[in-house]
């Protein structure tokens, strides 16, 4: 199976990383987490995109905060799929980060998912090589079933306790 590199911008993303990474290690897929900068270590980070599929990725996610370049920093180098996880920072609350990850030009495109929202980013990776993975598939959809049951055990909870 392909694996996912998870890079995160500085070790103050680590949270959002980390929900990413426990995501995708519970569906059985490989990921890997590195700390590169689209500002202080671009060389770097341009290495690691475009090596990736070479190195055996299917995928990147790519999160940071504030100006948040690197995803687009990560896609220009790189034909993978890239999700970018805008991270909340600054005065702005992660507006600026979204803004600066959705708002990619035509040409170099990169998934964005919400404020923080390393386990969609994960799923999102793990839908996209679930395409052609029916196994992954099937994990997948357990996971989305095991979602709904809790949900309605909290319903028949509350139920129980106000009606």
């Amino acid at each position: 199976m392909k694996k996912v590199a998870i890079i995160i911008g500085s070790d103050s993303d680590m949270p959002v990383a980390e929900k990413a990474y426990n995501t995708l290690k519970e569906l059985e897929i490989p990921a890997t987490v590195h700390i590169l900068s689209a500002h202080r270590t671009p060389e770097e980070a341009r290495e690691l995109a475009v090596n990736a599929r070479a190195n055996g990725y299917g995928a990147i996610i790519a999160a940071a905060g504030m100006a948040a370049h690197l995803a687009g920093a990560i896609a220009a180098n790189t034909t993978l799929p890239v999700v970018g996880i805008p991270v909340k920072s600054g005065d702005l609350g992660g507006m600026d980060a979204l803004l600066s990850t959705v708002m990619m030009p035509s040409g170099i495109p990169v998934a964005t998912v919400a404020i923080g929202g390393g386990v969609n980013a994960a799923l999102l990776c793990a839908q996209m090589f679930a395409i052609e993975d029916e196994e992954l598939r099937a994990k997948l959809e357990k996971k989305r079933a095991d979602n709904t049951a809790a949900v309605l055990e909290k319903n028949r909870a509350a139920a129980e306790r106000f009606n």
